[in-house]
Parts: C-alpha cells; structure tokens; sequence
C-alpha cells in the first residue's frame, strides 16, 4: 500500500459492523436467496417495531421505493408533484416516469428543507403530492406541512433517505406521510451496497403495495395461505432485493444503537472544533433545532462563496483529504428547464448549492482521522481567496 493510500481520508466508506458475512453465509446455507426469505423479514420487523410503522417492505432501492409510491398513488401524465428542487434527482423522477410535472418549491436557509411558508401558494387542483425530504436526517416541519396537506387533501410522502431513526418534536422520521422511503445505499449510516423501503402508514395501502412490489400479482397472498393460487392483478414490477442482501443489511441495523452513538460523537466533534473557526470565517456549520434529534448522517458547511467553496475543497484534497459538494438545482438543470423550471425560481437552492461542502463521515472513521480533518481546516482562511 502505497503512502498516499495510508494517508488518504475519503468522503464515504462502507464498513463491515460486525455479523454480516456470517448472516450472509447462513443465507446461502438455508437455500433461499431470492427476494422475501428470512432475512427481509427480520429486517421488515424491526424497522416497523423501531419506528410504529404499519408496514414496511424492503426494495432494491430507495429510487424503488419513490417508484412504488408513485405506482400506489396511481400518477399520471400532467399530475402535479411539489417537491424542494435541492435534492436528489430520484426523489422527483420516480414521478416524472409516469408522466408527472414536478412544482419547484425553494428551501429554508436553516435546514435546506422545503420550505414550508411557500408550499400551499404552490398548490393547484392538479396536485396529487408533497414530497417532504428531510435533508442531512434533520425534519422539514412537518406539523405546518400536514396541515396544509390534510387541508388539500394532498398525500405527503417523505423521503427519508437520510432520516432513519431520527425524530420530529419526539416522532420518527417515516411515520407521517401516507408513504415515506428509506435508503440503504452504500454512503448511508446502514447499508447492503443498493436498497431501500417504503414504509406504509396507512393499513389500507398495504396489500395492494405488495401486488405492486410483486410484478402485479397476489403472491404475497398466495404464500400466506390466502389465495389458492396467484395471477396477475394489477400493474407492478419487481422490487424485491435478494435476501442476501438483507442478510448483510439486517447485520447493520441490529448494530444501530452503536452505529448511532458514534456517529454522533463524529458530528459532535466537528460541531465543537470547528465552531469558533466558522464563526471568525463567514462560515455556516449545519443547523439543527432543538425539537429535531437528527439521524448524524453528515456533517456540512456553507462557505461565503462557490469560489471560497473550491479553494476550500482543494485545500482538503492537497493533504489527501477528500470534502464533495452536494446537489446541483433541479429547477435548472437540463431536464428540470424541460419540465418548466428556470434559473432564479429558487435563489436559495441555487446560494446553497453554490456553496456547500460536506466533511468526511462513515462508521469507521477514527479519532485520529477526524482530528486530521480538522486541524487542515483549521489551517484554512477564506480571506486570502481573491
């Protein structure tokens, strides 16, 4: 291994927390490795007795996911979805595939969450969804935002991707949508490399999400005894992941508590280092409220400025240290200016992407690693950027 590889501190790593190669060789011994064997159920119930859900079913992605609850609300073309214009290009694509025309709503400066206040203005009798994405695992204000819902009669989906086992004012994250999406790709605190899950709220959705997720038959119901043989009901396609998969993901989240805890102690430590250095520098350490307990997904900045941004970043990437920047505006780009969006519907969204930077943050990172992070930054001066 060469010294830049021993010195060298990514953004993101995958890390083995304890079981998973050994649940993943049980999994292959008990001969059921396609998708809904063991495994996937261990991991549906936990995650439904952690969080009071209904129901949740595993995916082969948090896109899936976002796919399942678009097929469960039945979108159509011209159908009208409000959604943040920062966030992932999954979270409105999923829509757009069935012919849906994405709304842009700008973000809140504090928690880079839609913003709230300008939700109901957005709001037409062709609306059919509110996407609620907790950014960074912290809450968009969802009391505000289910009020306006129920007062339309718009279903609200979250897309937790980056949310699981935090709370809202002592409520988890996932639980106040009709539907709400996890993601257990490789850069979330749990992962299996590629997954997901829909979480259902609501009891009434539950055995046509299982049709939907099984290629549009009843042979969920089938294997329960229910039906005498399964055919084709309804639209669908297949979601399942393979139950290796969820073997090595059911390793991850039985660790949770100290997945969590320490990841905790990471943020914490770049929250205290750094503030004071942040504070001197026109610089903007992540915010969260007091009645939001985040998730510790990341850690970011919002610099003065993209060029400040960029020095920044190179800064880091001259001692082998690698920080990213985060989305670029829907609303602006290629296909977001196809769909109706123009540069300047979302002047915060476009400040914020300009402007943001993400520190290095995975399960294993060390001590000793974090402290190397930190006292480069420390050595950083926005000033003497021209």
């Amino acid at each position: 291994m060469s010294n830049h590889e021993l010195r060298y501190i990514p953004f993101n790593r995958a890390g083995f927390l304890g079981r998973e190669l050994e649940y993943v060789s049980e999994c292959i011994s008990n001969g059921h490795i396609s998708g809904d064997g063991p495994f996937t159920s261990k991991c549906s119930r936990l995650i439904e007795s952690a969080l009071g859900v209904p129901k949740c079913l595993l995916t082969t992605s948090g896109t899936h996911a976002l796919e399942l609850a678009a097929l469960l609300l039945d979108i159509a073309i011209d159908d009208e979805v409000i959604v943040p214009s920062y966030t992932f290009v999954s979270t409105i694509n999923a829509f757009v595939l069935h012919g849906a025309r994405p709304v842009f709503v700008d973000i809140r400066p504090d928690t880079l969450n839609i913003d709230e206040r300008l939700i109901e203005q957005a709001i037409t009798p062709s609306t059919r969804a509110i996407i609620a994405v907790h950014y960074a695992g912290v809450a968009c204000e969802m009391d505000t935002i289910m009020d306006i819902a129920s007062r339309h009669g718009v279903p609200v989906v979250e897309d937790n991707a980056h949310g699981l086992f935090a709370r809202y004012r002592g409520r988890p994250l996932g639980t106040f949508g009709a539907f709400s999406i996890q993601s257990f790709h490789e850069t979330k605190n749990f992962t299996c490399g590629e997954g997901g899950a829909l979480l259902l709220n609501r009891e009434s959705d539950v055995a046509r999400a299982e049709v939907l997720r099984e290629k549009g038959t009843d042979r969920s119901q089938f294997y329960r005894g229910l039906v005498n043989k399964y055919g084709w009901v309804d639209k669908g396609s297949s979601y399942l992941p393979s139950d290796i998969l969820a073997a090595f993901l059911y390793a991850q989240l039985e660790a949770r508590d100290r997945v969590q805890a320490y990841r905790q102690e990471i943020w914490n430590r770049y929250h205290d280092s750094l503030a004071g250095w942040a504070a001197g520098h026109g610089v903007k350490l992540m915010h969260v409220p007091d009645h939001c307990e985040q998730s510790y997904h990341m850690f970011y900045m919002l610099m003065p400025s993209l060029e400040v941004r960029t020095a920044f970043i190179n800064h880091l990437k001259e001692a082998d240290i690698s920080a990213v920047f985060h989305y670029l505006p829907l609303h602006s780009s290629a296909m977001g200016v196809r769909l109706g969006g123009k540069k300047g519907d979302c002047p915060v969204t476009e400040s914020v992407s300009d402007r943001m930077v993400r520190l290095p943050f995975y399960n294993d990172l060390t001590k000793d690693q974090q402290q190397t992070v930190i006292d480069r930054i420390l050595t950083f001066d926005p000033a003497v950027v021209s």
